[in-house]
């Protein structure tokens, strides 16, 4: 049993030392609107399931969700399509390349590696996009993170559309390898569209107590994603959500764990919490360095590890 009190300054050594790494990371800067960050700031939200809410540092900053954007997207063609049908045209295994590389789609396979690569993130937007409009995917957003401000950063989605000519070379050479059979140019715009919406630290948190509750809202008892959908998505955070460091984080915290270059990290403890943080100093993978940082301090202060069996509950 640990007091509230106690939950806080765990949190707030955990900024401390978050902070003492920012230094060694630098912001995305191959998106220029991204460039524009402030590198210092950091923050970080915890929701519970037993109805707690803790959070310090920069929790209401809003930033762009990039990345983290592919679980939500992941989770609705799960539910929309089953898993058979997605897990044709994407597979599940860790790539070891960077999240935007190509060379694995040219050299090692005739699909994606997995949904949480630019890849395999633009196939799944590519079954999406003649289903859904993009309005559809920023309320299904707004919907799982209880947050009806959710939307596009126009400044940042034009700044994207500027500097994605990699992505649409992927989107073309998965065309050529007839993975995808829609048109690239709506498929890109989609996904981009998706990766630009303005979400913050609350925002992931909650998104990520939805995940911990087994897929059904707190607040409304109401389910929102199947437990199926919820077990396989967790699964591919855990080895695939951090791109090319995921086998190391996964050692170092065990929390399935999404991250995104505009600073956020989505991370989800089983029947314990949803956390959210921002931060947008990155270290060389792409990935919030000092969220990696405080990350590995609360998952043994807090014992979140998956593997962790030791309880832990809040005492009011």
């Amino acid at each position: 049993m640990m007091k509230s009190e106690e939950v806080m300054r765990i949190l707030e050594n955990a900024i401390r030392i978050g902070k003492g790494v920012i230094r060694y990371g630098s912001v995305a800067s191959y998106i220029p609107e991204l460039a524009k960050a402030d590198k210092n700031k950091l923050g970080i939200c915890l929701y519970t399931i037993d109805g707690n809410q803790f959070e310090t540092g920069n929790t209401e900053d809003r930033f762009t969700i990039q990345s983290i954007s592919k679980v939500m997207a992941l989770c609705l063609a799960l539910e929309t399509f089953g898993a058979e049908f997605v897990f044709e045209h994407v597979g599940v295994e860790p790539s070891g390349e960077a999240f935007n590389s190509l060379v694995e789609l040219d050299n090692r396979s005739n699909r994606p590696f997995n949904p949480m690569i630019n890849s395999g993130a633009i196939t799944v937007a590519s079954l999406l996009v003649n289903h859904y409009s993009i309005e559809d995917m920023q309320k299904y957003m707004q919907d799982v993170c209880e947050d009806p401000e959710i939307a596009v950063d126009e400044a940042v989605f034009q700044s994207e559309m500027a500097t994605c000519a990699r992505n649409k070379a992927i989107a073309y050479l998965l065309k050529s390898k007839e993975i995808i059979d829609t048109d690239v140019e709506d498929s890109v715009t989609f996904y981009t569209k998706m990766c630009s919406m303005s979400v913050n630290a609350r925002d992931l948190a909650m998104f990520g107590l939805l995940l911990a509750n087994d897929g059904v809202q707190l607040s409304t008892g109401k389910r929102l994603i199947s437990s199926q959908t919820v077990r396989m998505v967790q699964t591919i955070m855990l080895t695939c959500g951090m791109y090319d460091g995921s086998g190391e984080f996964a050692l170092r915290t065990g929390i399935p764990t999404k991250s995104g270059v505009g600073g956020g990290l989505l991370s989800v403890s089983k029947k314990k919490m949803g956390i959210g943080i921002y931060g947008p100093s990155l270290d060389k993978k792409g990935n919030c360095i000092a969220g990696c940082e405080l990350l590995g301090y609360i998952s043994e202060a807090l014992h979140l590890h998956i593997f962790d069996t030791r309880e832990w509950k809040v005492e009011e």
